[in-house]
């Protein structure tokens, strides 16, 4: 194993009999490490990371910020994200089935019962964002359908780690990650976009971003905005 430190930020290499280099940034300490080919130069590894530096750090802030928030306990004056805004929870006791509303004034509004557990206020919240999301989406997804001249089997929402939606070529279907709901409208608008796109063209070649020049030119500074995603 040796170790590489570009920018203030101490990457870890280790070889394996492997053909491409392989970048991770790992939970919870968001440890940084290559795998290389063996017999590939030091100098070699050292470029790859420079030119992946801006992602790494994006990508590291993500991961720190998602522990931090992990420790959460659903009480009021918890600050949570809605559709771009830092929202203040406020918990409200009653005997009646758990829901969500959220005001006027900004301020999301979670009812349920005195005993309620950490768990199930967090269930309660997650069914909220994914209602919401389940909203959101059909609109958009049927105006870049008929933009893009292309057409979905079937979506669903899926909380998902590391990316913000798949799409499957063959089944024609697409996931979209729950944590969206957290983000500005234009920036689960690109998403939706990204994923039919994949449906024109696989891989994320030339083609593949020539289409999203055209549709949505900032979409590279909409993509950086979600990397560096504090929700």
């Amino acid at each position: 194993m040796e170790i590489l430190e570009i920018e203030g930020v101490v990457i870890e290499i280790e070889f394996k009999r492997i053909k491409n280099i392989y970048l991770r940034v790992y939970t919870p300490d968001a440890r940084v490490r290559i795998s290389a080919p063996k017999g590939l130069p030091i100098d070699a590894i050292r470029g790859f990371a420079i030119s992946r530096i801006e992602w790494i750090a994006n990508r590291r802030r993500f991961v720190l910020e998602r522990e931090r928030l992990s420790a959460r306990v659903f009480e009021s004056g918890e600050m949570h994200y809605f559709k771009g805004k830092n929202c203040c929870l406020n918990l409200c006791y009653e005997n009646k089935p758990p829901r969500v509303m959220f005001g006027d004034d900004g301020v999301i509004n979670l009812f349920v019962r005195d005993n309620a557990s950490v768990i199930k206020k967090e269930a309660v919240m997650k069914q909220w964002y994914k209602n919401e999301l389940r909203m959101v989406l059909p609109p958009l997804i049927e105006k870049w359908e008929r933009i893009l001249g292309v057409k979905i089997e079937s979506w669903d929402i899926k909380l998902m780690k590391t990316i913000w939606g798949s799409c499957n070529c063959r089944s024609k279907k697409v996931l979209f990650n729950l944590e969206l709901i957290k983000k500005p409208a234009y920036c689960i608008e690109y998403i939706v976009l990204h994923e039919l796109a994949h449906l024109i063209e696989r891989s994320h070649n030339a083609r593949f971003k020539s289409i999203l020049d055209k549709h949505m030119p900032q979409w590279r500074e909409i993509k950086n905005e979600l990397n560096s995603f504090k929700g």
